[in-house]
């Protein structure tokens, strides 16, 4: 198929099932995808401008092949299948996927997402891993942007679920859908908003709760460690069965979400207005660093020990999660 790039409003080219894959940066979110990936039998091709990307994909794929949500996988067989090419062109020329995942970088997106449109087959869906830039944005440099969505995956990418779909303004309705059902392929629980906005619905979650979170460290409330005890032993427990809406619908007894609203949704409200917002200027990241090192350590070793600690409770989270839903 040709790779050249499709004229304003054209259809993209219709698309059978994915076999090659194109991974474009090998930090943690994209080395987590070119293990899950390869784990799902699709051939990989990796681009990196590191120095040391053939070591950096061996040893990713290594920490992280022993916590694939399937169970673990034999990383040498894994690398069978993967190729690192460091020219983009070569790279994504034939794939199916292409997902990318630079820094948040904008200038540096648009002009990859330009290169990618011109070289990458027409059936081709463009994915970006991007948590706070906006698809339009994006791809302002393509000729048609159709085929670009944001997927963006929840830290680590081979294991949690979600993966938050964000269209733009010119994405075609149609490919949503197969980025979802190409998500869904992998194990993974698509979740498309209807609309772009700022960040992502997780993301958004996540920064509020951290917000109150180096609130309550910074005014000496908990220490870090303190702070993290608080949240996997209730707040962590609880969402990791159900989600908010449905945990308070419950908390409302058989009269649900309202009956809970009634009773102590004034109060909530109230209490928002005395939630911190902390600055994260160079005192308070000094002191949250200094307390996270001295509780978790840090370095590859501290970092390959935490990763690897942090995946295996995961799964065995997702393992009890599946079978309580089919004892069977």
């Amino acid at each position: 198929m040709s790779g050249a790039a499709k004229g304003p409003g054209s259809r993209p080219e219709a698309a059978g099932p994915v076999r090659t894959a194109a991974v474009i940066g090998t930090g943690v979110i994209g080395l987590g995808w070119t293990t899950l990936f390869l784990a799902h039998g699709l051939d990989v091709r990796v681009n990196s401008r590191r120095d040391d990307a053939e070591q950096a994909v061996r040893d990713g794929v290594g920490l992280f092949a022993a916590t694939l949500p399937a169970g673990p996988a034999d990383p040498e067989e894994l690398l069978t299948r993967l190729t690192v090419e460091p020219d983009v062109e070569r790279a994504v020329a034939g794939a199916d996927v292409v997902q990318e995942n630079l820094r948040e970088d904008l200038a540096a997106k648009r002009e990859l997402f330009a290169r990618v449109e011109r070289a990458a087959p027409g059936h081709a869906l463009l994915l970006s891993s991007a948590s706070s830039l906006g698809v339009d944005d994006m791809g302002a440099d393509m000729a048609d942007p159709a085929r670009l969505m944001v997927g963006h995956p929840f830290n680590p990418s081979h294991l949690v679920p979600l993966v938050e779909i964000v269209p733009g303004g010119r994405t075609d309705p149609d490919l949503v859908t197969r980025a979802a059902d190409f998500y869904r392929s992998l194990g993974k629980t698509p979740v498309a908003v209807r609309r772009p906005l700022r960040g992502t619905p997780a993301n958004r979650l996540q920064s509020a709760l951290f917000r109150e979170a180096v609130h309550l460290v910074l005014e000496g409330i908990l220490t870090v460690d303190e702070l993290d005890a608080v949240v996997t032993g209730s707040l962590g427990l609880r969402w990791g069965a159900i989600g908010p809406f449905r945990a308070f619908h419950l908390g409302g007894g058989p009269g649900g979400l309202r009956r809970m609203l009634e009773a102590v949704g004034p109060k909530m409200a109230r209490e928002w207005q005395h939630l911190g917002t902390p600055d994260l200027d160079g005192p308070a990241v000094e002191l949250l660093a200094e307390q996270a090192q001295e509780a978790y350590g840090s370095g590859k070793h501290a970092y390959e020990r935490l990763a690897a600690e942090r995946d295996a409770r995961q799964a065995a989270v997702l393992r009890a999660l599946r079978a309580a839903e089919d004892p069977a």
